[in-house]
């Protein structure tokens, strides 16, 4: 029997890799969601839904039909901004998950963070995440988390995907276009030596994930995954490879995370007095910290088996930024289209 799955966000870098994996499915029918159609990408061949996600109407209408919900649409910040990050992001998901349940979806699947948890219980993905009010941004997500648990059940199954971090083609916001020009500062350290890993993934493996656990069967009502790459590499190893392939600068010295959170909170309080935005701040620390996340139980679930390594992923970003990235990209902005 055919589904129907609608992509929102379908212009983004999670969206658009999601409706590509989408449409090499046998039957299932992809709607793309977004604002503007004419920045989809050329390899997106289906049905369009155009609207914005904080208008209730467009809501309404854009559910309707519908089997599946991969909800890929977000606003994102790395730090600050709480209040956008509550109007363009938190407010619009939780109306889109209530009117998905009352037009009769089946199953909502949405885009969360292996950074939810970490470092404490992130190898649980089904754990509870953890807040961190230095970071508005991620106590939005980890809401959002808790608000599908609160309603999976009568007939609505909520699937949460914990996503390592972004990288490949169509980049968004994430850590390399964060952490490259600051390397080129010559002022980043190492924290912890570099020791704690990763989770790079890549954008085609993440729609591999989407695709898999909006067609897999006998899911229960509330299932939460972690979604990884092939293998998860050291900060250092990252580090080493933008260094030996791309010039980038290697850090010059070394600071526990006990001097690291603290120097970033420095960084931050110093933000208002000058131009430029804060050299580090306490959530790309807390990016840093050891997340021990594997793909057993998306193996197990849903059949996920990632195909591309983190360093594919590396080259073809780092490659694309050089064309696209003229100036360095601000800390907060839209990763997909609301």
């Amino acid at each position: 029997m055919e589904k129907t799955v609608l992509v929102t966000g379908a212009t983004g870098f999670v969206g658009s890799h999601v409706v590509e994996a989408l449409q090499e499915h046998e039957g299932v029918r992809v709607i793309a969601a977004c604002r503007d159609r004419k920045r989809l990408p050329a390899e997106i061949h289906c049905e369009v839904r155009e609207g914005d996600l904080r208008d209730s109407d467009y809501r309404k209408a854009v559910v309707k039909g519908v089997d599946v919900v991969c909800n890929a649409a977000a606003w994102t910040s790395l730090w600050g901004h709480s209040d956008k990050s509550r109007h363009l992001y938190l407010e619009p998901t939780l109306a889109l998950i209530d009117a998905a349940r009352s037009a009769g979806v089946e199953r909502f699947i949405n885009t969360s963070t292996t950074s939810a948890a970490a470092p404490d219980r992130s190898a649980d993905a089904m754990s509870v995440g953890i807040p961190r009010p230095f970071w508005p941004h991620l106590c939005n997500v980890i809401t959002i988390e808790n608000a599908l648990r609160a309603k999976a059940g009568n007939g609505f199954q909520a699937v949460n995907l914990r996503l390592g971090i972004f990288a490949g083609r169509r980049y968004a916001l994430g850590v390399l276009p964060i952490l490259m020009p600051r390397l080129k500062t010559h002022l980043v350290p190492w924290v912890a030596g570099g020791r704690t890993r990763l989770p790079i993934i890549d954008g085609r493996d993440i729609g591999r994930a989407f695709a898999l656990a909006a067609t897999a069967e006998n899911l229960d009502d509330y299932e939460s995954f972690n979604i990884v790459g092939p293998t998860v590499p050291t900060v250092r190893e990252v580090i080493t490879l933008l260094h030996q392939e791309f010039e980038l600068p290697q850090p010059h010295f070394n600071v526990p995370f006990a001097v690291a959170y603290p120097f970033a909170w420095l960084m931050e309080k110093l933000d208002p007095l000058v131009p430029w935005e804060p050299l580090v701040t306490r959530s790309i620390i807390h990016l840093m910290e050891e997340v021990h996340a594997d793909n057993r139980r998306a193996a197990q679930r849903l059949g996920y088996h990632p195909l591309h390594p983190w360093q594919e992923a590396v080259r073809s970003q780092m490659t694309e930024m050089k064309v696209r990235e003229t100036r360095p990209m601000r800390m907060a902005r839209p990763t997909t289209e609301i």
